[in-house]
């Protein structure tokens, strides 16, 4: 299987790339974001990739970065979303940007991707295993996109913070106990007692 390759930009296509290595031409589909970063440098790039197999093709597909990869891995995993249609989120959304889209449960940010549509994006958003992939990765950019509302956002306190060691102590993991407790708490409000918070938070971490 072919995990990277190194080479040079020969032409670029739509949804796609020929990458040339050492004289050999490499067809490799990417996000409309990936091909951008690639077409803004010159000289010799590395592009990673991920190796499909079928019964009658062997499919590349390219990343700039880890990140891009990883997200692409999540996506192919839900019901209905193949390596296309993940290609079409990545071009509307940075991981981060998918990663907060997510965790927030926002259906109509990916709905308004481009050729996605609404049932899909409601699959990706509604996927328990989507949830705790976007757990953790729902931090700013390194670009700076959506670092303010990371340093707006508070650390639990109070009853919030006793919901999240309450879930902690049920063997949830910390970053998606605080998650599903912060989203709780903004649906039953600042005067949200204790055990309000724990059944709201279990309620968005239950199985859909």
């Amino acid at each position: 299987m072919i995990g990277s390759l190194r080479g040079l930009v020969d032409s670029v296509e739509d949804g796609a790339c020929v990458f040339d290595v050492n004289g050999v031409g490499y067809l490799v589909h990417c996000s409309r974001k990936t091909l951008d970063r690639l077409t803004a440098k010159e000289g010799v790039q590395k592009l990673l990739v991920e190796t499909r197999v079928s019964q009658d093709a062997i499919t590349l597909f390219g990343f700039f970065d880890a990140t891009e990869r990883d997200a692409f891995l999540a996506l192919i995993e839900v019901k209905t979303v193949g390596p296309q249609k993940a290609l079409l989120v990545l071009s509307g959304l940075t991981p981060g940007d998918l990663a907060r889209a997510i965790a927030a449960k926002e259906r109509k940010r990916l709905a308004d991707v481009k050729g996605l549509g609404a049932a899909t994006a409601t699959r990706i958003v509604d996927e328990p295993a989507m949830q705790k992939w976007a757990v953790g990765r729902a931090m700013p950019d390194a670009d700076g996109v959506g670092a303010g509302e990371a340093v707006l956002a508070p650390e639990p306190a109070g009853p919030q913070a006793d919901a999240v060691s309450a879930l902690v102590n049920l063997g949830w993991k910390r970053p998606e106990a605080a998650a599903a407790v912060a989203r709780g708490a903004r649906r039953l409000g600042d005067d949200a007692q204790l055990a309000a918070l724990i059944t709201e938070a279990l309620k968005e971490m239950a199985p859909r």
